[in-house]
């Protein structure tokens, strides 16, 4: 495998729920005023990431892992989930709130969907003026209580509101009642999987003038009733280094806040290494290649990679592994 630094062309979603921020604050070529996710890699059906630099342009992110998985994904990685790349990374913009949902653990997920479940993080990039995440409930419920609440059209009574600014940080397990509030831009990385169980949706309708599916019996045995102030996330954001941000069983996400230029060494990793941009800009360079990247943007070095070199005078990343 040639190795270099992998970008992908970006895979915009139309959402009722989306705006425009993804083109005025992060530059992506959205078509449409209601675009909601920039999906920056993925390998989900449908929706693969296909690579947009270097001798592998226009190669889909799937045919590299099957003709180069361990180059490319980690020896470690591939035993543990073989020719699957286990992480969905995207960027969100929520112009209005989205719907009020949660995500099934690994064991529910496969059992329901043949899938994996859904931890993820957000990193707030963006957000207006009063714009809150919601994130668990604001006391512990019983399913009954929780069962109650929806029938009188009462569930937001129950849920937890965040304020956020840019910079915070949330790590979301599989159960917890969420979802992002309008105003908020934000970087997410994820287990690879598209299943979610929507509970409330504001009673609103799609373009068809219909209301979205629910999913309330399938949330009932998949959602954690306790209230827990596990969520937020706090990091040190010591200049030029890597300070750690998440580690959990599925990705390992660390803060880089650059001034000037910084190396590391990545031989004893056996797993791949993604960097998403959320300020500044940065050139990447990585065994065979160099490349430059910004606000909005994301790169993927290949496990084979021994070390990578940032240049920067000024930049704020995500380094995530796994």
């Amino acid at each position: 495998m040639n190795i270099y630094p992998l970008k992908f062309q970006s895979i915009l979603k139309e959402r009722l729920w989306g705006g425009t921020k993804l083109k005025e604050v992060l530059n992506k070529p959205i078509a449409s005023d209601i675009t909601g996710e920039s999906w920056e890699l993925s390998t989900v059906s449908g929706d693969v990431s296909v690579v947009s630099n270097g001798v592998l342009a226009n190669t889909p992110l799937n045919t590299l892992i099957d003709e180069f998985p361990e180059a490319l994904l980690g020896k470690s990685v591939v035993e543990r989930f073989g020719k699957e790349f286990p992480i969905l990374i995207k960027f969100i913009d929520a112009k209005q709130d989205l719907s009020i949902q949660l995500h099934p653990n690994d064991e529910l997920a496969l059992k329901r969907h043949n899938s994996f479940g859904k931890t993820e993080m957000w990193y707030v990039m963006d957000a207006d003026a009063g714009a809150e995440l919601i994130v668990g409930f604001n006391k512990d419920v019983t399913k009954a209580e929780y069962a109650k609440s929806l029938a009188d059209d009462a569930l937001p009574n129950l849920l937890n509101y965040e304020p956020v600014k840019e910079g915070d940080t949330f790590f979301i397990n599989t159960g917890k009642i969420h979802a992002i509030g309008a105003g908020v831009l934000l970087a997410e990385i994820q287990q690879t999987s598209d299943v979610t169980y929507r509970v409330f949706d504001f009673n609103r309708k799609d373009k068809d003038g219909n209301f979205r599916e629910l999913h309330t019996e399938m949330a009932l045995d998949a959602m954690d009733y306790d209230k827990k102030d596990d969520f937020r996330v706090i990091y040190g954001t010591v200049l030029d280094k890597a300070n750690d941000m998440v580690d959990c069983p599925y990705f390992r996400t660390n803060f880089l806040n650059l001034t000037k230029d910084f190396e590391q060494d990545l031989a004893a990793r056996d797993a791949f290494t993604i960097y998403m941009c959320v300020s500044g800009t940065a050139s990447i360079s990585a065994d065979n290649g160099e490349v430059a990247i910004k606000k909005g943007e994301t790169v993927l070095i290949p496990a084979l990679a021994n070390r990578i070199r940032i240049k920067t005078d000024g930049t704020k990343l995500l380094e995530v592994t796994i």
